[in-house]
């Protein structure tokens, strides 16, 4: 039986013929058998797919051969083989969206914040005095089943919403901020518009949670993060007796890590989060 992996990239580079580079990975992905989602735009590649071992293998030497991805870091974890239902290869305006009017947009490979590794964030944490704050950028539902002990967990949506709910992070304008997002792209991008709005000192977490969580398993960062796949929930060393399960069931408030797509019983609208199997069989939700 042939094993799996998924792979999380991105990479913020101008592009002088996006949608050639879409064609280009569009065929890749199909040659190689591979499933999954890869946005390009002119600022660069964005995507997240998964095969079989020695296909996904091939992909990153292949990807690699093209000198503006020469130096993408792939983030991999374990597959199963059914976390895409298809391949999406599309050519959008941007790889992650802010929607901002394109004259108010900035050059996200020059324009960003400085890096911090995961090292280094756990050395802050641990060993370091100095006042700083973590500022999680997922979306809320997101937070749900994992953050970082301590962090800002704004209630956003979707991250398009960022500029609209700036106002409410101006006490941290003159701090020491760490945005952090699941695999960096999102917090990347975001710590050009705080710059932009004047935060005075911005750090980003290099690779993203994923990569601290692989490293610190279940330290700092508590419970499961959320993946844009059907996996739903990643963990490291989850049989660990130090693993904390943070998620609660929406409807019966107990300790759970399932995600399921619901239609909410008293508003009828399509939400996402965590539902327990009782909740389920009680029929306290309907599931979409």
């Amino acid at each position: 039986m042939p094993t799996y992996e998924v792979l999380l990239f991105y990479k913020f580079v101008t592009l002088k013929d996006p949608q050639a580079v879409t064609f280009w990975q569009k065929e890749l992905c199909v040659n190689l058998g591979l499933r999954g989602r890869i946005l390009v735009a002119e600022e660069g590649i964005n995507g997240t797919v998964e095969g079989a071992t020695a296909s996904i293998k091939k992909y990153i030497q292949q990807t690699k051969t093209y000198p503006p991805f020469a130096d993408i870091n792939f983030k991999k974890s374990p597959g199963t083989g059914t976390a895409f239902n298809k391949l999406s290869v599309r050519f959008r305006g941007e790889i992650v969206t802010l929607g901002l009017p394109k004259e108010e947009r900035w050059d996200c490979a020059q324009f960003i914040g400085k890096f911090l590794t995961a090292e280094e964030l756990h050395d802050w944490i641990h060993n370091q005095k100095k006042e700083f704050y973590i500022l999680d950028l997922r979306n809320s539902y997101e937070h749900q089943a994992g953050y970082f002990v301590g962090s800002v967990l704004p209630n956003l949506s979707n991250f398009r919403d960022l500029p609209k709910i700036l106002p409410s992070l101006e006490f941290l304008k003159d701090k020491t901020v760490v945005t952090v997002c699941t695999g960096g792209i999102r917090c990347e991008k975001a710590t050009g518009l705080l710059m932009k709005y004047g935060f005075r000192d911005v750090w980003q977490l290099q690779d993203g949670i994923v990569t601290y969580m692989e490293k610190y398993p279940n330290e700092d960062f508590v419970g499961k993060l959320y993946v844009f796949d059907n996996r739903y929930l990643l963990g490291f060393n989850t049989e660990d007796n130090k693993h904390q399960i943070v998620g609660r069931c929406l409807f019966t408030g107990k300790p759970c890590e399932n995600y399921v797509n619901f239609i909410d019983p008293l508003t009828g609208e399509r939400r996402h989060g965590i539902v327990s199997q009782e909740a389920i069989d009680q029929g306290l939700v309907i599931l979409d």
